[in-house]
């Protein structure tokens, strides 16, 4: 009967099952992360002189900005779910735009900072590398992969809540019908958990 007086309601939808989904996923994608985690942890051990050294070297500056980046992204997107359930739809629209452009902020960003690595020939497999100490060139690996692999994360993200805004402007996500947004916004936040230990193993720990 109530999928019948309310269109938004798929009969067929399972809001606790999607929910229950997404935290599995996240639970795995924290596994992923906190096994490199313990390596970086290992290695930092074995080598902590050298990798303090490198850790000086990255842009503390950039770092920063990128933390308060997300950790903005992180309210807004938590705002825009708040706003579709109170039936604004507007401002959730543009709540998630700004998480976006977030998302653009924080990738244009890291590309700057891994260009001017890069042009400095600080790199996996550069020249540079092989003649550094052992414990550099470890760091150098684990800091574009560690952070590499973050990125994608942010680009998947940034994906999914596209296709999320899509749906909120066709009225396909509503405020009785939001638990893609919900989970969308649990992706971004795990998203926004990953760099918070990121940035201090790699800009701050030294």
């Amino acid at each position: 009967m109530e999928a019948k007086l309310n269109p938004h309601i798929d009969p067929h939808r399972d809001d606790e099952g999607s929910k229950l989904g997404m935290w599995l996923f996240l639970f795995t994608e924290l596994l992923l992360f906190g096994g490199l985690f313990l390596v970086y942890s290992i290695y930092r051990m074995q080598n902590s002189e050298v990798f303090a050294h490198c850790g000086k070297g990255l842009n503390l500056t950039i770092g920063t900005i990128n933390t308060i980046i997300l950790l903005t992204s992180s309210l807004t997107v938590a705002m825009s779910i708040t706003a579709i359930k109170k039936k604004n739809k507007k401002l959730s629209m543009v709540l998630l735009f700004i998480t976006l452009l977030s998302a653009l902020a924080f990738l244009v960003n890291k590309y700057f900072e891994w260009a001017h690595k890069i042009d400095l020939g600080i790199y996996p497999g550069s020249e540079y590398l092989k003649t550094a100490p052992h414990g550099e060139g470890l760091f150098y690996l684990l800091y574009y992969f560690m952070t590499g692999l973050h990125a994608f994360h942010v680009i998947v993200g940034a994906v999914l809540l596209s296709v999320i805004l899509v749906f909120v402007a066709r009225e396909r996500i509503t405020h009785d019908n939001n638990q893609l947004l919900e989970n969308g916004g649990l992706y971004w936040h795990l998203v926004d958990l990953i760099w918070i230990y990121l940035f201090p193993l790699f800009y701050l720990i030294h």
